[in-house]
């Protein structure tokens, strides 16, 4: 079914192509005004539609400047705001978005703004900032970012991509070629070469070397709500798991923990899914008529955020409802050559004080 539909939408997609074609070209040859700053800007991004580990890249950079004035600008995909918002004490999911809430809640350090117009956003935040991280903003042309990172979801790339609406893709895959770094995301821990070979292979020659591979590094379960009862601190073989989660690709997550427990109840939404009070009470209803003694909720991180919600806070007091951070691993090697280049573009961009 989803292969006749492809052909129904590939002359639209034709379509579409052309139209971002011309547009980046307008940018590419100045004909469109593109903003830049006077200190550096790093843009994270991707070429497709969904999620591919941008939040998690983010956070690496936060703690490879642990001394820098650091400010994230988002656009705040799913909040019910508009303009220039400022993360405070008040900033809630529905106010500036679950990922910017992330970022907010995880690095009190760090200033957390979200904009549509990232340059109206970059032009408030740069007075009083020696970094700005752009998260998702690699079609946002209309800023010049001095250092682009683009992520690549490991098994995403090694399959046939369309442009929208055939496909997931925002533009053309040469698209690549503006990015001064390529992160190859949720790779396995061990990659074959056969299958290095294959992803690298996408690229043409010098682009090749800038390309690292990372994986997901998931953490321990964290208390959804702190303080709260904790009946289970751990997975085994014998937990049940009702795995809630509105997120884009959950494949990764359900991979590992199913390295614990082959015992999963998965309550699968949409990426950045705005849970319901009757969401909640169904997996609830579920949890509390299930016989068994150990048992446990897990989320993701992102959709904690979500969940904090005074109304839907108030359905999960007093159970045992943890999420599980993630960072990215880099092997040793690739490490070096990724975290190198971003030191060099901010050191040698940093506004004289």
């Amino acid at each position: 079914m989803i292969k006749y539909l492809r052909y129904l939408l590939f002359p639209f997609s034709i379509l579409y192509g052309i139209v971002v074609f011309v547009r980046n070209k307008c940018y590419d040859n100045g004909v469109f005004k593109a903003t830049g700053f006077d200190i550096p800007v790093i843009c994270v991004g991707n070429l497709v539609v969904g999620g591919s580990g941008k939040s998690p890249v983010t956070e690496y950079l936060v703690r490879l400047f642990p001394d820098r004035k650091i400010a994230i600008l988002s656009r705040g995909y799913g909040r019910k705001t508009k303009g220039f918002i400022l993360a405070d004490d008040q900033a809630t999911a529905e106010t500036i978005g679950d990922e910017p809430m992330q970022f907010y809640r995880k690095f009190p350090q760090v200033t957390v703004a979200v904009c549509e117009d990232r340059v109206v956003g970059a032009t408030a935040l740069q007075k009083n900032h020696d970094l700005i991280i752009l998260d998702d903003a690699y079609q946002h042309r209309a800023i010049r970012a001095g250092y682009h990172i683009l992520l690549f979801e490991f098994e995403k790339l090694l399959s046939p991509q369309f442009l929208l609406p055939a496909g997931n893709l925002r533009e053309s895959f040469s698209g690549y070629k503006r990015a001064e770094s390529i992160l190859i995301t949720k790779s396995p821990e061990v990659i074959q070469p056969e299958m290095a070979g294959k992803c690298l292979n996408k690229f043409e020659g010098n682009w090749q070397k800038q390309v690292v591979f990372s994986s997901l590094v998931y953490q321990d379960l964290v208390p959804l709500i702190p303080g709260e009862k904790r009946l289970c601190s751990s997975i085994n073989g014998n937990t049940i798991v009702f795995l809630l989660t509105g997120i884009a690709n959950p494949k990764p997550l359900l991979q590992y923990i199913g390295q614990h427990t082959s015992k999963i109840k998965h309550y699968d939404y949409p990426d950045h899914y705005r849970f319901t009070e009757q969401d909640i009470n169904e997996l609830l209803k579920d949890f509390k008529n299930d016989p068994a003694t150990e048992k446990i909720i897990i989320t993701t991180e992102k959709d904690a955020q979500r969940l904090l919600d005074d109304t839907l806070k108030e359905l999960l007091l007093n159970l045992p409802i943890f999420y599980l951070p993630v960072k990215i691993g880099l092997s040793a090697k690739d490490k070096i050559i990724f975290d190198q280049k971003i030191i060099a573009y901010v050191s040698s961009h940093t506004r004289n004080r």
